[in-house]
């Protein structure tokens, strides 16, 4: 009998303590908030964790805007790893995060993970190289028949506008406002919409590939969205327009993104009638378009 209860404790014992295994848990220190990395020169992780054996791996990526930038690699859970090099053409920029996760779990339901804080990275001559195949680009395109024609077409209404004005008749008629340029930049005028309400409502995302766009959104020359950071959530805000005018909305760019130019998908709506485009904007010109109001 005595022989048969000692197992029988011991197996009791062993499930007990399993059960009140404590979970893993991994923390990052370095990078932290606020640190800067500077390609080229090679960086250094620090971690701490918890009820993970050192013989164990943590696996760490470099990401930006939650996608993966670079696998910086998988070390051994001594807390430390140095004289990490990171890819010559990652992008200069302040919202990159470091990822750990736990390899080879103990309990495959609960694995270890961690997520920095924003911090940012420096590289000069990626930068450099960016700007220089911009501008080649640019002088290799020249203006597209599309652009010219809408410059044609901005200019006829530039002039139809000013002898609108001059020459009114009916003060209670709206005027045509054309706004050619706005801090220095270019506006070019896509299309033209009418609603029956003065009070709409608007919807922005980012078009295609979430790439870190960054816009204000400016009506009548106001912002009424101020350095927005798109994503391919729906920020809806409200806008009351001058049924007196006509009124521009347009994108305004606070700067490239992974993928030039900055590209907003639009949706305009008073409720009975909704419109959807796309405007695009870079740091030297803007993409705009006119709303009326009817009476």
């Amino acid at each position: 009998m005595k022989s048969l209860l000692v197992p029988l404790l011991f197996s009791i014992f062993s499930t007990a303590v399993f059960c009140q295994q404590e979970k893993s848990a991994i923390l990052i220190t370095d990078p932290a908030q606020g640190t800067v990395w500077n390609i080229p020169e090679k960086i250094t992780l620090q971690w701490n964790t918890e009820n993970i054996a050192p013989n164990k791996s943590i696996r760490f990526f470099l990401v930006r805007n939650e996608m993966v930038v670079q696998e910086l690699g998988s070390f051994e859970n001594n807390g430390i790893s140095e004289e990490i090099e990171l890819a010559k053409n990652i992008g200069s920029g302040d919202r990159y995060q470091v990822v750990g996760i736990e390899l080879f779990p103990e309990d495959k339901y609960q694995i270890a993970k961690f997520v920095t804080p924003f911090f940012s990275i420096t590289n000069k001559a990626s930068d450099e190289l960016k700007k220089k195949h911009d501008l080649a680009q640019l002088e290799k395109r020249g203006l597209s028949k599309r652009e010219k024609r809408r410059r044609a077409k901005n200019k006829s209404k530039a002039a139809s506008a000013k002898t609108a004005v001059a020459s009114t008749i009916d003060t209670n008629a709206p005027t045509s406002t054309i706004r050619e340029e706005f801090d220095g930049r270019k506006i070019s005028y896509t299309k033209e919409f009418t609603f029956d309400s003065e009070t709409i409502s608007v919807k922005i995302w980012d078009h295609g590939r979430q790439d870190g766009d960054i816009v204000s959104i400016y009506l009548n020359g106001s912002p009424v969205v101020s350095k927005y950071y798109l994503t391919y959530w729906k920020k809806e805000f409200q806008i009351k327009l001058d049924p007196n005018k006509s009124n521009d909305l347009f994108l305004y760019a606070h700067n490239l993104g992974d993928s030039p130019p900055n590209t907003v998908a639009i949706e305009i709506t008073d409720g009975k009638k909704s419109e959807n485009i796309v405007l695009n904007s870079d740091l030297k010109s803007c993409e705009a378009v006119m709303i009326n109001v009817v009476k």
